[in-house]
């Protein structure tokens, strides 16, 4: 699958995906953002903006983990700006569940408070 591009349909198919997927769900966050970025170099299109959005809130954990909340903030603010958008697909996930946990964590941070104060966000897979 090296140096293929991607549409939105083929993503899930790939076993990096299910492996990235299941490596977010465990908070592996900077494993996890490995796959969602190899995956996101390869794709284009609308489906980009998805992979982008999963690397970004993973991205973020991994600053929340360094103590660098304000990275974070920022990543989590951009990665929920882009779940937001109408046209954006969603790859078999459920897209209002992770922007729902996503806006939780953000409203933390912003707030100053600890942001595991709520569960971390996770990928759902539509049934």
């Amino acid at each position: 699958m090296l140096g293929e591009e991607y549409v939105c349909n083929d993503i899930p198919s790939d076993p990096r995906f299910e492996k990235g997927f299941l490596l977010f769900n465990s908070c592996e966050w900077y494993l996890a953002h490995d796959i969602f970025e190899e995956i996101w170099h390869e794709t284009y299109g609308t489906s980009r903006q998805t992979i982008q959005a999963i690397l970004q809130v993973a991205v973020a954990h991994v600053h929340l983990q360094n103590g660098n909340t304000n990275g974070a903030t920022i990543l989590l603010g951009e990665s929920l700006g882009r779940l937001k958008k109408v046209d954006i697909p969603n790859l078999g996930i459920d897209i209002e569940l992770l922007r729902n946990a996503i806006e939780e964590r953000l409203k933390l941070l912003q707030a100053g408070c600890d942001p595991y104060e709520c569960d971390n966000p996770v990928l759902y897979k539509l049934v």
